[in-house]
């Protein structure tokens, strides 16, 4: 079992950056991957990023490649989102998830709450 919280959402600008952070408890989190997912209102759940148990590998959606970079700690048991010349469309409530590594929902078995992030233009 791996429990999950995010934090480090907000309301940033245009052009601005934020940090999401994923905290884990459990015994497993070394040997799961991690994903972010987002959900805009009225839209679907979409995959962000995703990185590999071993940290070696990731992958990230087209609209924010070369933008946001996942990364993960797993001493500390934390996985990251690093979001930079965010835009307005990433306006979204962002979901850390833990499960194989892929792009799909129904890859990850754990989720976190949420965590929103605001970018107004």
């Amino acid at each position: 079992q791996v429990q999950l919280v995010e934090s480090g959402g907000g309301l940033v600008r245009a052009g601005g950056s934020l940090r999401l952070s994923c905290a884990a408890s459990g015994r497993t989190f070394s040997s799961v991957a991690m994903g972010w997912f987002r959900q805009a209102p009225g839209k679907e759940r979409e995959n962000v990023a995703a990185i590999t148990a071993s940290g070696y590998t990731t992958l990230y959606a087209d609209s924010v490649k070369g933008r946001f970079t996942i990364s993960r700690d797993n001493a500390k048991k934390v996985v990251s989102l690093q979001m930079n010349s965010l835009k307005p469309e990433d306006t979204a409530v962002y979901y850390c998830a833990g499960g194989r590594y892929g792009r799909r929902q129904a890859d990850y078995d754990y989720w976190g709450q949420g965590t929103q992030v605001t970018v107004s233009s």
